[in-house]
């Protein structure tokens, strides 16, 4: 770093200490993140003094290729505004390069996901449990048909336990969800969730009091009325503990993933699954085309010939 350099470094340190009482392991932090600012401006042919927005930017993408978590890019860029900010309110520079530099992007998580594999034996487990009689008959039944209309329409797990009871009398494959903002919305049944609602729905009228008028399709005792969505996703990891399955790995969110996934994984198109699901963004959605695209490279990587005998000159 050049005899100037230095020299603001200190005066912006020292401005830093006296007039906004920073404390030490922040002056130091200050001094690290500028110190290796300049460090790479020079081996660029600049100066923290003569660097540009271009520069600055290179050096961003620097911390990206090096690894660097977002947060630690975050605070960076932080430390640049503060000290080129200092620069120009000091008149020692005409301008603020810092001005239209864009923050780093925290990368969305990819939602977890289920395989087909392991959707099929969770709904088989839950139709093997349905069909047998005896104590407990109705919360079996009760299981299966939220498991096959959770996997069958992608519905939030809030939706789906507040159904009306009238969703009972539905004779198309098709069923009216009120979702977020109070929005209705269509989603298609499967043959296999319509058949299992009409098992529940003759097993849970044989045992209702026609006195009582309740209005949910899956009832409850608690204040809401109908089952809380805490006591499903409970169960739902129990019936995958006996269908063999990881229940750290399992979710009523996780299976809306696996819905939509598997809908793209087949050909489905992005705008129809928006709707299915309810996002009103699509960007939303799109999230499921990153896992998508991380499968079709695992498969690339694991099959395709090529990739094969690249793994061999290794």
């Amino acid at each position: 770093m050049s005899k100037m350099d230095s020299a603001r470094l200190e005066s912006f340190l020292e401005m830093m200490s006296a007039e906004r009482g920073a404390a030490d392991n922040t002056l130091q932090s200050y001094e690290r993140d500028l110190a290796d600012l300049g460090q790479f401006l020079g081996d660029n042919g600049t100066s923290l003094m003569q660097a540009q927005q271009a520069d600055l930017s290179a050096y961003l993408s620097h911390l990206a290729t090096l690894g660097f978590a977002v947060s630690s890019q975050a605070r960076h860029l932080s430390s640049m505004r503060q000290f080129y900010k200092f620069l120009y309110a000091e008149g020692l520079r005409e301008d603020d390069p810092t001005t239209i530099l864009d923050a780093p992007k925290k990368q969305l998580p990819l939602p977890k996901t289920m395989s087909v594999a392991d959707v099929n034996r969770l709904l088989q487990q839950a139709a093997t449990e349905a069909a047998q009689e005896g104590p407990g008959h109705l919360s079996r039944l009760r299981m299966h048909v939220l498991l096959e209309l959770l996997y069958a329409t992608g519905m939030r797990v809030s939706e789906l336990v507040s159904l009306p009871a009238t969703a009972l009398a539905q004779k198309e494959r098709f069923l009216s969800i009120r979702g977020k903002g109070n929005k209705e919305r269509l989603v298609l049944l499967s043959r296999t969730a319509m058949d299992a609602m009409q098992a529940y729905g003759r097993a849970l009228r044989a045992v209702s009091d026609p006195k009582n008028d309740n209005s949910w399709l899956f009832p409850s005792y608690g204040k809401s009325g109908h089952l809380p969505r805490q006591v499903f996703a409970r169960d739902l990891k129990d019936i995958a503990i006996r269908a063999g399955i990881n229940p750290s790995a399992i979710s009523p969110h996780v299976m809306r993933h696996a819905f939509a996934s598997h809908l793209l994984q087949n050909g489905a198109d992005l705008r129809a699954v928006q709707e299915l699901l309810g996002h009103s963004d699509i960007a939303t959605t799109q999230i499921y085309t990153h896992v998508l695209e991380e499968r079709l490279q695992e498969l690339v990587q694991t099959h395709h010939p090529l990739a094969k005998q690249g793994k061999k000159h290794d």
